[in-house]
């Protein structure tokens, strides 16, 4: 399949060079595209999408460097400070970035006016670029924002499935209402993190109703992602004191397989992994 897409991965660079944000939850290590190109080329990859990771705070630039050194396949998603310059995001675009990252689970905001406030801001800042916000969320989350998402003003992309576990139900009213606007059009969901959804690094198979009800939902706003390098979640040191990054084995070769079974069919697959990106990301 020709332009086939991973829609969410990391970059980590030297750590002399790169050291980490202040209330980083874990050390980087170097993980770049020399560790990532081998298992993209078993799975046909040829465009990417780099996510700036949460252990790099708003400094993006791994994730900015990584992006020009790779050129015109590969697009990025930044975390940026709500007073940067326009100048700023302009020059990002230049370079390929279609995104800011919207990190509302820690600090956790619970309050709806706040979420509100939060995208709002983000949507003033990057709505004449044309970019959109992706949001990293539970399904708490994602009901306490769906007023403020079906005013937003750009685009809204969930991660990881909105944030469903396989110890729920696809009838949660939460995750329904995820479904709903996502059929509204009101948002996109990546089919990614199948591994953080069952807690599992081969058998996903207890994401498969999730996935398969988004895909009914709307199968133009979906887009598949590996989640490369499979960071363990740490919550026991900040900064200096934080632990090492640790990987978890996830089969790749299994996520995408379960996705071709999920999406039924070469069109549906075809959207989710080559039309759906060229549009979101503009390749």
């Amino acid at each position: 399949m020709r332009g086939l897409c991973d829609c969410h991965m990391h970059v980590f660079g030297p750590p002399e060079h790169y050291p980490g944000a202040p209330n980083r939850t874990y050390q980087p290590s170097e993980k770049g595209f020399a560790a990532y190109r081998p298992m993209a080329d078993r799975l046909g990859i040829e465009r990417v999408v780099i996510v700036q990771p949460s252990a790099y705070g708003t400094d993006n630039r791994c994730t900015l460097d990584a992006l020009q050194a790779r050129g015109a396949d590969t697009r990025a998603v930044v975390v940026v400070d709500p007073g940067i310059a326009d100048e700023d995001l302009a020059a990002m675009d230049r370079l390929g970035v279609r995104g800011v990252r919207l990190n509302l689970m820690s600090p956790r905001i619970d309050d709806t006016a706040a979420a509100a406030e939060a995208l709002n801001a983000a949507a003033q800042k990057i709505e004449r670029l044309g970019w959109h916000i992706q949001i990293y969320a539970d399904l708490d989350l994602v009901a306490l924002l769906a007023p403020a998402v079906r005013q937003a003003r750009v685009p809204v992309v969930f991660d990881h499935m909105g944030g469903a576990k396989a110890t729920g139900s696809v009838d949660d009213p939460r995750f329904q209402l995820l479904l709903d606007l996502l059929a509204e059009g009101r948002c996109w969901v990546k089919l990614s993190g199948a591994d953080i959804v069952t807690w599992e690094n081969r058998d996903f198979g207890g994401a498969s109703p999730f996935a398969r009800a988004l895909i009914a939902a709307n199968s133009r706003q979906l887009v598949w992602g590996s989640d490369w390098p499979h960071l363990v979640h740490h919550a026991s040191g900040l900064g200096d004191a934080a632990p090492p990054a640790g990987y978890r084995p996830v089969e790749e070769e299994a996520l995408l397989s379960f996705l071709k079974d999920w999406a039924g069919d070469e069109a549906t697959l075809q959207a989710i992994l080559v039309d759906n990106p060229a549009r979101l990301y503009r390749f």
